[in-house]
């Protein structure tokens, strides 16, 4: 079975996929554009409007042509989604898109009106704003990775002066120990550095950083901050949610609400009959060519034998726990989609010459260094059914944990022989020991 790569229309200096891949089971989505940020243009005239102007262009196309955007807040890059639909619009007529709603349809037929609605009750719109949703979700973990690879951070402590250089977890660590300010774990944040700037033009503006109340001067704030236990940020300010990269995981919803979703309702139908359940083979693809097979064996040996790539052993020498071989699985996927030699990193221009080269140069089990792959963006499938994933079984020091941790007592379940239990237990030695030393 093929896996299917979609064109992403990028150049090849430009490593990012902007939509969920998918092997041919799946139906797959039209590629959103990949251009850079232009100013925004009406997606129905010429007319154009600056970055900053989007509600102008929203009151504009409501008031000049009559068209609305449902739910504009959920769409993660406005400009490019403008931009698709402009090009779409000159390919067909807009109501092939948009529900058309009557204004005033018992009145006389001159005061009625028509208004379009473009929503993501389209399936085209709603593909389009999950392939934007994930472009950005990519794109900040890219940024993420930077900053917490870059060495090269320089700032002062805005509470204390201290100068801070090297990584930025150096200075968000302190703040938290020394100050009892933290604005979390470093490796969740993204955009630090515009972050920082934030939260010292508050400071310098006499600002306080959780009720955002102005003082007079800055000894007034500290004692303020200090009294009210203010040295924290208010987590219901929304202008904070771009620094938190949970923000950007889930279309349309935020960092609080992704915390306070209620697991109960996925146990809504406990009492469903799942007797006449059958499973289905795996049916899992090669990582490097069309091979398919119903059982994992099947497929380690298909790739042992024609690709020299030892999973099973890459897992024991590293002793890759689960979601380590979930990262690497997915890590591998993706530079072969890129035509990537993951063990030299030369670049191909088909997928073919790449596998070709991964066996003569003996590269296949040639991995770069845990760090460059062991990371968070590659929890994410490269594609949607790979069904190699779920198959994936935890390593044999893990399935056999008892026999490394044979010094730790273990107490059965049946613990009805409570006096053999008290006169055994160490407590109670420690208590005999104790008495006799007194």
């Amino acid at each position: 079975m093929a896996a299917r790569m979609h064109n992403t229309n990028l150049t090849d200096d430009q490593d990012c996929i902007l939509e969920p891949l998918c092997f041919p089971d799946h139906l797959s989505a039209s590629v959103c554009p990949s251009s850079d940020v232009h100013p925004l243009t009406c997606m129905l005239c010429p007319d154009t409007f600056s970055s900053s102007e989007k509600d102008q262009l929203l009151k504009h196309m409501v008031l000049d042509h009559k068209l609305v955007i449902s739910d504009v807040k959920l769409i993660a890059d406005f400009p490019r989604y403008v931009l698709y639909w402009k090009k779409r619009f000159t390919e067909q007529p807009i109501t092939d898109f948009c529900s058309v709603i009557k204004t005033n349809s018992e009145g006389p037929v001159e005061q009625q009106e028509h208004y379009f609605l473009l929503c993501d009750a389209l399936p085209e719109d709603r593909i389009l704003r999950e392939q934007l949703q994930q472009r950005r979700l990519e794109d900040v973990l890219d940024q993420q990775q930077k900053e917490r690879e870059d060495t090269t951070f320089h700032r002062t402590c805005m509470f204390c002066n201290e100068e801070f250089t090297g990584n930025r977890s150096l200075l968000l660590n302190h703040m938290a120990k020394e100050h009892s300010f933290s604005i979390g774990l470093p490796d969740n944040i993204v955009y630090c550095t515009k972050f920082l700037d934030t939260l010292e033009w508050k400071l310098e503006n006499m600002q306080c950083l959780y009720c955002e109340k102005t003082f007079r001067d800055k000894t007034t704030l500290k004692d303020h901050m200090r009294k009210k236990q203010h040295r924290r940020i208010n987590a219901r300010n929304h202008d904070y949610d771009r620094f938190y990269v949970i923000n950007y995981l889930e279309l349309g919803k935020t960092w609080e609400e992704v915390q306070s979703e209620d697991d109960r309702d996925l146990l809504e139908d406990e009492d469903d009959d799942w007797s006449d359940w059958q499973a289905h083979p795996v049916c899992a693809v090669c990582l490097f060519c069309e091979q398919q097979a119903d059982t994992m064996d099947k497929l380690y040996t298909h790739m042992k034998e024609s690709h020299e790539f030892d999973l099973q052993k890459l897992k024991l020498d590293l002793n890759l726990k689960f979601y380590q071989q979930v990262k690497l699985v997915n890590y591998i996927r993706r530079e072969l989609h890129q035509c990537r030699c993951y063990g030299c990193q030369e670049k191909f221009v088909t997928k073919e010459e790449l596998v070709q080269h991964l066996v003569n140069t003996g590269h296949a089990m040639q991995l770069p260094e845990v760090s460059h792959w062991d990371q968070p963006q590659y929890y994410f499938p490269t594609y949607e059914n790979d069904a190699l994933l779920t198959a994936l079984s935890d390593s044999e020091s893990e399935s056999e944990g008892p026999k490394h941790s044979c010094d730790v007592p273990v107490i059965a379940e049946d613990i009805s022989n409570l006096k053999l239990l008290k006169q055994t237990s160490v407590l109670n030695k420690l208590l005999k020991d104790k008495g006799s030393s007194s």
